[in-house]
């Protein structure tokens, strides 16, 4: 939207300085004026005193009324005001430029982040004042979208691998097949088949992380630990073929937000505990417990143990803990990173840490329903 151009800042507070000072000098003239001035007669009228018998009579000196001190007073009165004037100019242009000089410095770096660059930071020095704290927020905006633009770059380049990679085996399956008229057409079917399905997978999954990216979804009052039960049932067939055992217990957690979403976020993180545990004889637990603020959502599983620094990765997109699996139950790299945003969607936090014994514990914490919240 075009604006008409307008005097600066820095003029605007010149003009502002220069002003108070002239009005302040005014208001110290006017003080002189009605405490001095305002005492001394208009005209003084001295009576002759009589001489001496002989001596003739000479006039006494001349007292200044108030017209000889107007005549003295009015022109340093001027040449006070000139100075004034062009002192409150010069010192107020000095000193505004010297207070907006942190503004430029955040001007400057907001053209260039405008411009693409934000590796850019203020660091604007000095003591905490309402400049300072400005700087500081917009260098910790900056930090979150360079960071948040290196994940999308990060995400989109292992996205663009995955889902090329489906692509070409199907292509390469359909060369050998042309090659080779004698290869069985069921064997390749059933390939085509699950390599098709893995993608479809995977672009569904790339769906749902955009959702909840974006918080497009409605909220309703929703209970976490029917949407864990609900989760543990559903998954209890993939349990059961890999000796796997599902302990589900807690308290009643109401919680607001998208009932689909929050079951997606649980299965996803039930579905993660049982693919990655133990070959046999494995456990997960599914708690729920309720806090004055919150409510909290723990899944903890057995499996192999975690090297540290490898948590932190673990929520990043198509990264996993231990080495790829290869079966129908793999999964797309996703999960986690789909429990991520999903929590975020919903204001909550996640937090991941290893188990001692080998494993991993998952915490989702999400605010708690008001009371009152229609069930």
């Amino acid at each position: 939207m075009g604006r008409a151009p307008g005097p600066s800042v820095r003029l605007k507070l010149t003009l502002s300085y220069a002003g108070f000072l002239m009005l302040t000098g005014a208001l110290l003239l006017a003080v002189v004026w009605v405490f001095l001035l305002r005492y001394v007669p208009e005209e003084i009228v001295l009576t002759p005193q009589r001489s001496a018998p002989g001596v003739p009579w000479t006039p006494g000196p001349h007292v200044p009324d108030r017209a000889d001190l107007m005549r003295a007073f009015a022109p340093k009165v001027a040449a006070m005001l000139v100075f004034l004037l062009v002192f409150g100019l010069v010192g107020g242009w000095v000193l505004a430029g010297s207070m907006l000089a942190p503004l430029t410095r955040i001007t400057n770096a907001t053209r260039l982040a405008a411009n693409g660059s934000l590796s850019h930071r203020i660091q604007l020095e000095g003591r905490e004042d309402e400049f300072r704290e400005l700087a500081d927020a917009f260098d910790t905006m900056l930090a979150r979208l360079d960071a948040h633009n290196a994940e999308q770059q990060r995400f989109a380049a292992n996205a663009s691998h995955e889902l090329r990679t489906p692509l070409a085996i199907t292509r390469t399956l359909l060369d050998v097949a042309r090659s080779d008229p004698r290869r069985e057409a069921d064997e390749l079917v059933d390939r085509l088949h699950f390599i098709n399905t893995r993608a479809i997978d995977l672009t569904e999954a790339l769906l749902l992380l955009s959702r909840a990216d974006q918080r497009s979804f409605n909220r309703e009052h929703v209970d976490l630990s029917l949407i864990a039960e609900e989760a543990a049932e559903t998954l209890l067939p993939l349990a059961e073929k890999r000796g796997t055992t599902i302990e589900t217990s807690g308290d009643i957690a109401p919680t607001v937000g998208s009932h689909a979403l929050l079951l997606q976020l649980t299965t996803n993180l039930v579905h993660n505990a049982i693919v990655h545990n133990l070959p046999e004889r494995g456990t997960v637990w599914v708690t729920t417990s309720v806090h004055p603020r919150a409510v909290v959502l723990t899944v903890e599983n057995t499996g192999q143990e975690l090297a540290p620094h490898l948590i932190s990765t673990l929520v990043e997109p198509f990264q996993r803990g231990t080495q790829r699996i290869r079966d129908d139950h793999a999964g797309v790299g996703l999960g986690l990173a789909i429990v991520k945003s999903i929590t975020q969607a919903h204001d909550g936090a996640l937090t991941l840490t290893r188990r001692a014994a080998g494993g991993l514990r998952v915490t989702v914490q999400l605010p708690v329903a008001p009371p009152g919240t229609d069930r």
